[in-house]
């Protein structure tokens, strides 16, 4: 039956502004539940350690523990052997109680047993969950990052950020160039050529734009720039939507060369001239090379006035041909 009941001036907006009330409300209740259970399992975990300590427990009596609490709290899940040993493990991670105060309290307790499976030092857990609070990373996704060990890869690439860019933005341009960056998942080898490589990042969008970072979004490959009545080719254009500026990525089969930069300076005053929205912050370039040698590449930076950096890419290793394995396994004649 339809309403035909007028609604009043301003309901709209009233209602919106309740529904978001409530998820904001929703979300503070389940983050507020999921500090008290971590708050609850480092207590636990913290006084098992010490009682074993003090009075030498051994795995019989986590067992009694883990039984009579399962009978006392039949409907309590995460009362098992297993997950009081995770407890223990997780008060000695943290041994200041007030890691409650930290990101590591907003994550959900599988993503802790990840992490305590995963790290011995306290940095990276701390990184990582850091990280899955800020992107909303599930404990699948925050997986891959790990295996991937995204974190440690990135602001390792080599830039000149610090000193072409504003001191607001360049800390995050260069957390988002990593140092090397993994193309294992286009199935190619490290003969491929450029072309061959940019088809295969294309083709395999999805898993380009997971290894590049969170922000990215594409644009075009071979994008057409039209300067002075000529054309040029970007090879890959991506627009970051946190740093607010487009990202050319430039890349080389080979070695790293000074004369690369050249090129890509060009593109990136290009960029800013042609395409780039007035309110869009300076365009970037990101040069990815098979190799580098690393004082080339910070000696030929120190002269561009445009925000660059120069990363290596790794492929998958090249099978052998089989005139290759026939001659490895006749041996020498």
């Amino acid at each position: 039956m339809t309403d035909d009941l007028s609604l009043p001036d301003g309901y709209a907006e009233w209602l919106g502004d309740l529904k978001e009330r409530i998820r904001s409300a929703r979300q503070r209740a389940a983050l507020a539940v999921n500090t008290e259970l971590l708050r609850l399992y480092w207590q636990i975990g913290r006084e098992i350690a010490d009682r074993q300590e003090a009075q030498g427990w051994g795995a019989k009596v986590i067992a009694r523990i883990s039984q009579d609490l399962r009978l006392a709290f039949p409907d309590m899940t995460g009362l098992s052997k297993r997950n009081l040993a995770y407890m223990r493990a997780f008060a000695l991670a943290w041994p200041d109680p007030e890691f409650v105060q930290q990101p590591a309290a907003q994550i959900p307790w599988t993503h802790h047993q990840m992490l305590l499976d995963k790290f011995d030092e306290a940095q990276p857990r701390l990184a990582y969950a850091a990280a899955a609070v800020e992107h909303g990373w599930s404990r699948n996704v925050m997986s891959i990052h790990i295996e991937a060990r995204t974190l440690e890869r990135s602001g390792r690439g080599i830039t000149n950020f610090e000193r072409t860019l504003p001191p607001e933005t360049s800390d995050l341009a260069r957390e988002i160039v990593k140092d090397p960056y993994n193309f294992e998942f286009l199935g190619v080898g490290g003969e491929a050529m450029e072309r061959e490589i940019e088809k295969a990042l294309v083709d395999h969008v999805t898993e380009f734009l997971v290894e590049l970072g969170v922000g990215f979004a594409y644009v075009g490959r071979q994008v057409l720039l039209e300067v002075g009545g000529e054309d040029f080719f970007i090879d890959l254009l991506f627009y970051h939507l946190r740093l607010r500026c487009y990202v050319v990525i430039e890349l080389k089969a080979g070695k790293f060369r000074p004369e690369h930069l050249g090129q890509l300076n060009f593109y990136l005053a290009a960029v800013d001239g042609e395409m780039a929205h007035p309110d869009d912050a300076p365009t970037i370039g990101i040069l990815l090379c098979q190799s580098r040698n690393q004082v080339v590449a910070e000696y030929s930076l120190r002269g561009s006035t445009q925000p660059l950096g120069v990363a290596e890419y790794q492929l998958r290793a090249s099978l052998p041909s089989v005139e290759r394995l026939q001659q490895e396994l006749s041996g020498p004649e």
